[in-house]
């Protein structure tokens, strides 16, 4: 299953870099949604949303991975604790060869001289957070796992959406640096299977109260929240929504893929129960 996953999310890449470079209607629709996260952002600080994107930058990323390791240690988790570094170094690693290899303008003329730079696809921050979201489902103890999955898909969407309100990337850059993460780090647990020698025979245990409880209380978190915004400025907000289909269609591309992934790792790395 997670190698399956893993090849999902390569050719998932390999799609998103096509339509993202080649195709016009898509160039055209990702230079509009991203004119939308700017037009959100007006008004607002840009301090709070650098500061949200640091925490994926070269320092904060590295703080938080050596922090995975130890607790992967301490929770005598070896083989783990030795394959998180590698997915944690390539992983970015990958992300960076591919954008000076496909280096390619997409000038957006709204953005006048502040054009998104060519070597953008995929985004190395959209790479780091999701790797660090990811890594953290697995170094989590199983019963932790869905919480940990809610958390890590709160901090790459964190990061993301403020990467593009600061307008620092296209959305499909987003999307492409979330498929290289999920492609290492599956492709790592099916390495980590092998390693551990998880039975094939013994099925999943099935989802517990306890480990249901974050998902629901971060559901109803959400939904309230929601439920304010909309209450408060309906009309302002469906309007938004209904003028910019781009920008709506690409936040909910985002936002399904950054919880998609740390929810499918979350259910593939199950421990094993017997029969």
């Amino acid at each position: 299953m997670a190698l399956l996953a893993a090849l999902g999310c390569l050719a998932g890449l390999a799609v998103t870099g096509v339509v993202a470079y080649l195709v016009p209607v898509a160039q055209t629709g990702d230079a509009g949604a991203l004119n939308g996260y700017v037009d959100l952002a007006h008004g607002r600080s840009d301090a709070v949303l650098l500061s949200i994107v640091h925490l994926a930058s070269p320092f904060g990323y590295g703080v938080i991975a050596s922090v995975l390791i130890v607790v992967a240690l301490l929770r005598r988790r070896f083989w783990l604790a030795a394959l998180l570094p590698v997915v944690i170094v390539m992983a970015p690693f990958t992300t960076e060869r591919l954008k000076h290899l496909l280096a390619h303008p997409r000038e957006a003329e709204w953005l006048g001289h502040t054009q998104i730079n060519a070597a953008s696809w995929p985004s190395g921050h959209a790479t780091a957070s999701m790797t660090l979201a990811l890594c953290a489902v697995l170094v989590a103890p199983q019963v932790l796992r869905p919480l940990a999955a809610l958390v890590g898909t709160t901090f790459a969407l964190a990061v993301s959406f403020s990467m593009l309100m600061l307008h620092g990337h296209f959305p499909s850059d987003i999307v492409g640096g979330y498929l290289c993460s999920g492609a290492w780090v599956l492709t790592a647990v099916a390495v980590l299977r092998r390693l551990e020698h998880a039975a094939p025979a013994r099925r999943r245990a099935p989802l517990t109260v306890a480990e249901a409880l974050p998902l629901v209380s971060y559901a109803a978190f959400v939904a309230g929240v929601g439920a304010i915004v909309v209450l408060d400025r309906p009309r302002a907000l469906l309007s938004y929504l209904v003028d910019r289909p781009a920008f709506t269609l690409s936040a909910v591309a985002i936002a399904v893929l950054a919880m998609l992934l740390p929810g499918l790792l979350a259910q593939i790395s199950r421990e094993p129960s017997a029969r």
